[in-house]
């Protein structure tokens, strides 16, 4: 029974090296013949037998184990029906709503506001007017707005009018629903600030990007029926944890 577990044990030993070798190779090749593609952070085998994901930040690559062919796109489980890419992604971009700086955000309660949501939305961005008359009809939800002005000049003079005004909730709903654009106001604005650097901190190039209780990070005009469903997700999740 010993001599069986040092076999094993030695087994699993030249296994974990194959596999280091192996990742060091696959990077030394990719290294040299594409140079700009930047610092590898990992290699790992995926799902696909001699397929092996290679990662850059949070930028998903693949190729095969002698790095003779590299492919950019999506590895789909047609057995699972699940987007494999896109899991991975996901994970990767993944932010603790414990994490988010709620301060710097204003809440839009509706029904109980037992759900939570965070967005961060550009007042320029059609995809978010289209989002927001969406989210009208979700209720039981709290959405924590964070202003985030990255799409033209003007972004953050209108950002700064709805953080500044009376009634942030009014003001905004009234310009991204109703196309009614704030009064000018003025006020501290460093929490719109904190918004890009928490932004490209977390890489968030693009809006509207939503991220649920789970951590789930969501970008573009996602549907009311898709909000429900990660709200759904992200509960089952919380309670899971738990």
């Amino acid at each position: 029974m010993k001599l069986i577990s040092l076999l094993l044990a030695a087994a699993a030993l030249t296994l974990g090296l194959s596999a280091q070798a192996q990742e060091s190779a696959l990077r030394k090749t990719l290294a040299e013949r594409i140079p700009q593609m930047g610092k590898i952070d990992e290699v790992r085998p995926t799902a696909m037998q001699g397929l092996y994901e290679v990662r850059i930040g949070t930028d998903v690559f693949y190729s095969d184990a002698k790095g003779n062919y590299l492919i950019q796109g999506e590895l789909i489980d047609t057995k699972a029906r699940r987007n494999l890419t896109e899991d991975r992604i996901n994970k990767l971009t993944a932010v603790e709503f414990s994490e988010l700086p709620l301060k710097d955000a204003f809440t839009i309660v509706r029904g109980d506001g037992k759900r939570k949501v965070a967005v961060f939305e550009d007042p320029n961005c059609g995809y978010c007017k289209r989002f927001e008359r969406d989210l009208q009809n979700v209720d039981n939800v709290t959405i924590y707005l964070f202003l985030y002005p990255i799409l033209s000049p003007d972004s953050a003079e209108k950002s700064r009018n709805v953080w500044c005004a009376k009634d942030r909730v009014v003001a905004w709903q009234d310009m991204m629903v109703r196309d009614k654009n704030p009064s000018n106001a003025s006020c501290d604005t460093a929490a719109i600030q904190r918004n890009l650097a928490f932004g490209r901190k977390h890489k968030i190039t693009g809006t509207p990007t939503l991220i649920f209780a789970n951590g789930t990070r969501v970008p573009g005009a996602v549907d009311a029926q898709e909000v429900e469903k990660r709200l759904a997700e992200a509960a089952s999740d919380t309670t899971s944890k738990n």
